[in-house]
């Protein structure tokens, strides 16, 4: 059983810093295995790319890569003390919000993290290209793309 899911920082040469963590008692195991389904992790202006997403007897590993200062966009809510969300915005036109799904529960945030493809109302069905979890704004993001799009 999960106990610890622990973000690592790859700094080269085999050298891995401890960077955060979360334990079961702390957050559910659902949410867990959301955060390792997440391609980007935003956290206090930077950003990082999941390299490798590791299992270690009762802790999961995640590895990551430091992209360096995020860059924010314009239209950006803070959700934080709002109750879980997934924001869905178009990974080009400088990541123009469609919409923000409003969630009871992780696993229905997993729902969404495991598709390559979602129905956004009055827009219709977008391939997704990556997804995040913005610490700073407390939301999980899907990137889309119109389905046959190139990148």
């Amino acid at each position: 059983m999960i106990k610890t899911l622990t973000y690592y920082i790859d700094k080269g040469n085999d050298q891995y810093e401890p960077f955060y963590e979360y334990a079961v008692p702390q957050v559910g195991v659902d949410e867990l295995y959301a955060r390792q389904l997440c391609t980007y992790f935003i956290m206090k202006g930077k950003q990082y790319e999941l390299i490798s997403n590791e299992c270690v007897k009762d802790e999961e590993i995640l590895v990551l890569k430091d992209l360096g200062e995020n860059v924010p966009y314009p239209n950006e809510v803070d959700f934080r003390g709002r109750g879980i969300h997934v924001e869905i915005r178009l990974y080009k036109e400088e990541g123009r919000r469609l919409t923000a799904i409003p969630c009871q529960t992780h696993f229905e945030v997993i729902r969404y993290l495991l598709k390559d493809v979602v129905e956004v109302p009055g827009v219709g069905n977008l391939a997704v290209t990556s997804t995040e979890i913005d610490e700073d704004r407390g939301v999980y993001v899907l990137y889309v793309k119109h389905l046959g799009e190139e990148d």
